[in-house]
């Protein structure tokens, strides 16, 4: 049976990915980018690809633009997938920039979910919520550490909202990727020297050694993508997530040993 299904951060990644798949499958697909060149973009390489897509303007962070996308559709699923990431010690981290990683992760997505939530319940509409988190939501990776915090508050929401949503019958769901190729991971870390420099920052610049090579080797995207799609798709999915199994495995290990870690 066809859904119609809303993408945020579509314009790359895992979102355009997965907002393909879906399309191809049959779906009424609403894909939404930040800005209205990622949206020419994305209408450009649907009509090549021969994909029938709906593509609209939505920055998270613009009430405007959510109270026009919310009034705007009525959907069945939000696939909630815009995020950003700023790098660097927390320690010494520019509260600006954490700021403005939580209005887009945290505020942006939460605002966009309870927008939808309450056209669901208005509706009576049993639909359903995705929101892509992280491995980072659920382990806190050394100097992204910001990042994680923000993905670990999306986890917290989506717990919440899983529960408080249950007598309203709409589902809630997280995807947490593990390392992907989508190029994020490589931007987030750009972050990082537009604003960290060795000669007044006390961290010192070798804890950044060795972060070219973790990134060689990241894995391809599709198949996190196939589980955004699947998930989205499956009624009865697990709600939390997490891909790949080597990731999860060693997630689960870090959180064993949480428990007896030392100050």
């Amino acid at each position: 049976m066809s859904k119609t299904i809303l993408i945020t951060g579509a314009a790359s990644g895992f979102g355009k990915i997965a907002a393909f798949a879906l399309a191809k499958k049959g779906h009424k697909v609403i894909a939404t980018a930040q800005i209205y060149p990622q949206m020419s973009d994305l209408i450009r390489e649907g009509k090549e690809q021969g994909i029938k897509l709906i593509v609209d303007k939505l920055d998270v962070t613009d009430t405007r633009d959510i109270a026009y996308i919310v009034g705007k559709y009525d959907i069945d699923i939000l696939i909630s997938n815009a995020g950003i990431m700023e790098g660097g010690p927390i320690a010494e981290q520019p509260i600006d920039l954490i700021r403005s990683m939580f209005d887009v992760n945290v505020f942006g997505g939460l605002e966009l979910a309870q927008g939808f939530i309450k056209k669901f319940i208005d509706q009576k509409k049993a639909g359903k919520i995705v929101f892509t988190t992280s491995m980072g939501g659920l382990w806190t990776v050394p100097y992204v550490a910001a990042y994680c915090a923000s993905k670990h508050a999306m986890e917290a929401i989506a717990e919440g909202l899983k529960t408080e949503l249950a007598q309203f019958n709409i589902k809630i769901a997280t995807c947490n990727p593990g390392i992907f190729g989508t190029g994020f991971n490589d931007r987030g870390v750009d972050t990082i020297f537009r604003w960290y420099n060795p000669k007044t920052n006390f961290t010192p610049a070798s804890v950044f050694d060795g972060t070219a090579e973790s990134l060689a080797n990241q894995l391809d995207p599709e198949s996190m993508a196939d589980v955004i799609v699947n998930v989205a798709l499956d009624d009865n999915s697990n709600f939390r997530n997490l891909h790949p199994k080597e990731t999860e495995d060693f997630v689960k290990q870090l959180q064993v040993e949480a428990w007896t870690a030392k100050s």
